[in-house]
């Protein structure tokens, strides 16, 4: 573990959450500091157990920390495509007791590994605001911050303009994108692009893995048929959790952005100064582009490990 990147996966599992969680435990890649769990695509007692419930998948030891129960200011907002517990398709018998500190370990991970530990927040940024605020030396002490979120010159997923992550909770990603950690950011606008079948699983039969994700990729697929009007499992978490595995796989263009908190309307659009005058005060790295055969490829031999 001595000379693997640490990290800490700040998640609201959530099947995509679930894979990103897979790609990174097994890619054995990293020392992964811990998990931290929040409120979003399902409540934190749940994304609690789902976090619990994917890591036995694998026997990993992975400490889990539970945080944030809701967003800041806002009454919380669940997912529609994940099912009721978060997670569908999966036989979650296990209740995690919730430990109620992410931030305070975020902040205690960071401050005992200065500029060593990556944040991978691959749900609502609240337990990383409340970290920020707790520690406003914090932002300087992290090595970068890789978040899927956002949209930029495509639809939103929750609003017309809004990706849930950053809906759900925006002065949340309002504090962290106006910080001065690095930051990377996955939009919708690469995830779109970059779907499975259900039928695409099927190399991994001969593994453990293959029928607990065979059920809950059935159910995933179904959720976003029915809700977003697409068909095939979405690979929005596990592109944010492969920028770790093989950045070079990835073209970014730094972009100034802004998350708007005041109107019903645009609630948590990632606002991007896409104008070809005026001063830019870029704030994020955006990837435009993923190379699609290297992660299908990567995802597949890692999870087959």
């Amino acid at each position: 573990m001595k000379n693997k990147p640490k990290v800490i996966i700040d998640t609201d599992p959530g099947h995509d959450d679930m894979l990103a969680l897979l790609l990174l435990e097994k890619s054995d890649m990293f020392d992964i500091k811990g998990i931290t769990t929040v409120a979003g695509n399902c409540t934190v007692e749940n994304a609690t157990n789902n976090a619990r419930y994917t890591l036995d998948l694998i026997n990993s030891i992975t400490p889990i920390f539970s945080g944030a129960n809701k967003p800041l200011q806002r009454e919380l907002v669940l997912a529609d495509v994940h099912g009721e517990k978060g997670l569908d398709g999966a036989k979650i018998t296990k209740h995690e007791a919730l430990s109620n500190n992410a931030p305070e370990k975020i902040i205690e991970i960071v401050r005992t590994n200065p500029h060593e530990v990556t944040l991978v927040t691959i749900g609502p940024q609240t337990n990383v605001a409340k970290a920020f605020i707790l520690d406003p030396e914090l932002p300087s002490l992290i090595k970068q911050v890789v978040m899927m979120g956002g949209a930029i010159e495509v639809p939103g997923n929750k609003n017309r303009v809004a990706e849930f992550n950053i809906f759900v909770d925006p002065e949340a990603a309002d504090i962290v994108f106006t910080s001065s950690v690095k930051k990377i950011l996955v939009p919708l606008d690469v995830c779109n692009d970059i779907s499975f079948t259900l039928q695409d699983f099927d190399v991994l039969k001969k593994t453990n893995l293959y029928k607990p994700i065979k059920s809950m990729m059935s159910s995933y697929i179904q959720g976003i048929q029915t809700f977003e009007k697409t068909s095939g499992a979405l690979m929005y978490d596990p592109l944010a959790a492969y920028y770790l595995i093989n950045p070079s796989a990835y073209k970014t263009q730094p972009m100034d952005i802004q998350i708007e908190t005041s109107s019903d309307l645009t609630r948590g659009m990632t606002v991007a100064d896409r104008r070809l005058w005026g001063e830019k005060r870029n704030n994020v790295k955006v990837v435009k582009k993923i190379a699609k055969a290297e992660f299908v490829h990567d995802f597949f031999e890692i999870l087959m490990r």
